[in-house]
């Protein structure tokens, strides 16, 4: 019996693939990619057509040793790895490692790790796709040439440790000119009048809706002042009110196109809170496979990195059977819904992330799966259903009511808005979460429901209150608009939207406040010195424009060499320009006013590994330093210095920022080095009823107050509400 070795990248898909497979098919796992560019040089001759030098990194060795050690005993090879440039890539590499000959080993690949998938793959081999392997490389030694050549360049002319990268240095010019565009903001003042009508006919609180005035003598209403507010009030003091005119209209509403990883990642950031990370992480889970209660293991979603929305039409069929059978044939359209159209710059022709099998609903698999996957398997399985479904249909009602003075009509107006889902279609299974647009509000797109209501009929007027409005600044970007606006300008693609968001923090650019993306320091002191000297690396219409070259290899119409070489030759003369020119204090110091207290000498803000503070520019002769006033997350009350003065030295306590966050230290140092803590814990006067210690106030490291035992950690006792004596 012929022996055959089948190589994977997980183990976790390695173990299901098994169970699909005769005994004479041995799956192994490569754990991930066997080969890279070495981590200690840029690993590329750029004078030899940029030619990589690719290494087994040491944690690989053993791994390859084994799969070499297998493939000599294995009389036929087959490379399963997935199915998008990533993948062909790693399968690339493991016959280079392994010594398999790369035009005639087996290669397969399949969009789901199910039984039927997988021995139609088998059956289909083909060879290995260098087309997509050329894109891969292609972007990997771009990548490597700007990270490697201009991070040195970061390290001398800003401060040692930072690191630039060709989409990363985009995603943070995202983020850095949105904050631009919110320190700019001018609010604008504006007031509505808001009524609280309800039906004459009914009883005292009954009936009741919203309206708001829309027009004041005939024209649109626009309040710009309390008094203006304050004189349509007067006017209408003793008014009656009645309803002139009513227009229903039905619309329809069609179901949104199934997931594809850039609107997952949206979706999952929305409904459960999860980062682009963990959605791609707990999507690989689902993919690669779960044991079911009947002994099987099997893939539960399709592949999760793609950007068709295509699906196939034997998942389309299967669909269609479950809604006819769950929800009745009315829900059922007529004809398949179909989704061909991909997003620009789509890269493959896969299928949209689905089920496997969407008979298996989430009631059927909850006890298999972690909380989180559960969650993550719903979503995508409502996703699904409802892209087949019928429209909804919605009524939307719009009244006006006027007010009557003296039994006479005015020409003021108010308006309001209803609507009712007389067919729900769709909405029954799924609806899409909204982006907020103001931070910290929640969606209100939602119309309320009107009472029934007919044309000439009086209303009573239970409220008139004036309220004030300010235009918000344009909010910062949440995890979902970041995944969408990299997606709208072609930057990235699949894979990469999750690594780039995870890079751009780790490194420091960007922080997360209340879930929202703001810049550091370090973040916008670098975008702002790429910008101006490096302007092709940030540019955005630039990067997609290179992202696009990259497709074109990938589909066999271009070659990467010159790609590379047309980007490398004018981008290494710039920086040996620019190594020159740039002074470092021209970039990292800004002048101020101030002067040093300590020697006289101007002060300067500089750039330090936890941000801008204050120097004096006589360093290193002298060391006078300070917080930076209105810096990012501190408050008023930080800024000033603590009323009690240092008990070492007597010297003014000033507030610092340290690894670990802000705290108060002796504006003496460093000949005084007593630090303290931002929040003391705080005494209650009631004791611990768990250990009979002291409860104090203490807080999170988001700020937030709790109460916990001083004992701790021998006593965990811990509670939100303030505790107090009985």
């Amino acid at each position: 019996m012929t022996s055959h070795l089948v190589i994977v990248e997980s183990p976790a898909k390695a173990r299901t693939i098994s169970n699909f497979l005769p005994a004479n098919y041995t799956v192994r796992a490569s754990m991930g990619h066997i080969r890279d560019l070495p981590k200690a040089k840029i690993g590329v001759d750029v004078e030899h057509d940029f030619l990589p030098e690719y290494v087994i990194p040491a944690e690989k060795a053993k791994t390859v040793t084994e799969l070499k050690k297998l493939a000599g005993k294995a009389q036929e090879v087959i490379l399963a790895t997935d199915e998008d440039r990533e993948g062909e890539a790693i399968a690339w590499h493991l016959a280079e490692a392994i010594g398999l000959p790369v035009d005639t080993t087996k290669r397969v690949v399949f969009h789901e790790v199910t039984k039927d998938a997988i021995l139609h793959a088998m059956e289909t081999p083909r060879t290995i796709d260098m087309k997509k392997v050329d894109a891969q490389q292609g972007r990997r030694i771009l990548d490597r040439l700007v990270g490697y050549k201009l991070s040195p360049f970061l390290w001398r002319k800003v401060m040692p440790g930072l690191s630039a990268g060709r989409v990363q240095s985009v995603a943070v010019r995202l983020i850095v000119e949105r904050e631009r565009e919110r320190d700019a903001f001018k609010a604008r003042e504006s007031w509505t009048l808001d009524a609280l009508f309800e039906k004459a006919s009914a009883a005292a609180g009954k009936g009741q809706f919203k309206a708001e005035l829309s027009k004041v003598n005939g024209k649109k209403a626009d309040l710009v002042s309390g008094p203006d507010a304050q004189k349509i009030m007067d006017e209408l003091k003793g008014a009656a009110y009645q309803v002139s005119s009513i227009e229903t209209k039905s619309k329809k509403r069609a179901p949104y196109a199934p997931f594809i990883t850039s609107t997952l990642q949206q979706d999952a950031a929305r409904k459960l809170g999860f980062t682009a990370k963990k959605t791609m992480m707990i999507a690989q889970q689902l993919y690669e496979g779960v044991e079911l209660l009947t002994g099987e293991r099997t893939g539960l979603i399709t592949y999760m990195r793609t950007d068709s929305t295509n699906l196939a039409e034997t998942a389309v069929a299967r669909i269609r059977e479950v809604i006819k059978e769950r929800f009745g044939p009315e829900y059922l359209p007529a004809k398949p819904r179909s989704y061909v159209k991909k997003v620009k710059g789509a890269q493959e022709a896969h299928e949209a992330i689905r089920p496997t099998d969407v008979v298996r609903d989430l009631e059927s698999l909850k006890s298999h799966l972690t909380p989180d996957q559960a969650r993550l398997y719903e979503l995508i399985y409502k996703r699904t259903m409802s892209c087949q479904m019928e429209d909804a249909c919605i009524n939307q009602t719009s009244v006006d009511i006027t007010p009557l003075l003296g039994g006479k009509p005015t020409s003021h107006l108010f308006h309001a808005t209803g609507s009712t889902v007389s067919f729900p279609g769709f909405l029954a299974v799924y609806e899409e979460g909204k982006d907020d647009d103001v931070e910290g509000e929640k969606d209100k797109d939602k119309e309320a429901r009107l009472p029934k209501l007919t044309k000439d009929e009086d209303l009573r007027l239970v409220t008139l209150s004036p309220e004030q409005h300010f235009t918000q600044p344009p909010p910062r970007f949440t995890e979902a608009t970041l995944v969408k606006a990299l997606e709208e300008h072609g930057i990235g693609r699949p894979s990469t939207y999750a690594p780039i968001i995870s890079t751009i923090q780790d490194r420091g650019y960007v922080r997360l406040d209340q879930k929202r993306f703001a810049p550091e320091d370090k973040g916008m002191v670098v975008n702002d010195l790429l910008v101006e000297h490096f302007p092709t690396i940030v540019d955005i219409g630039f990067t997609a424009a290179m992202e696009g070259d990259l497709d074109l290899v990938a589909s066999g119409d271009k070659e990467w060499v010159p790609i590379i070489r047309a980007f490398y030759v004018p981008f290494d003369a710039l920086l040996t320009q620019k190594s020159v020119d740039v002074d470092k204090r021209s970039v990292v110091d800004e002048k101020t006013d101030e002067v040093c207290d300590k020697c006289g000498k101007p002060m300067v803000i500089r750039l330090g590994r936890h941000g801008k503070f204050i120097a004096c520019s006589g360093y290193p002769e002298c060391r006078n330093t300070k917080p930076v006033p209105g810096a990012p997350g501190m408050t008023p009350a930080e800024e000033q210095k603590r009323e009690e003065p240092c008990e070492l030295c007597g010297a003014p306590m000033v507030m610092k920022q340290g690894r670990f966050g802000k705290f108060w230290g002796c504006s003496k140092y460093p000949e005084c080095k007593n630090i303290q803590k931002l929040f003391k814990p705080q005494p209650t006067g009631v004791k611990c009823p768990e250990c009979g210690g002291d409860v104090v106030g203490k807080r999170t490291k988001h700020g937030k107050i709790f109460y916990g035992c001083a004992n701790y950690p021998k006593c965990r006792y811990a509670t939100w509400d303030r505790p107090v004596t009985t």
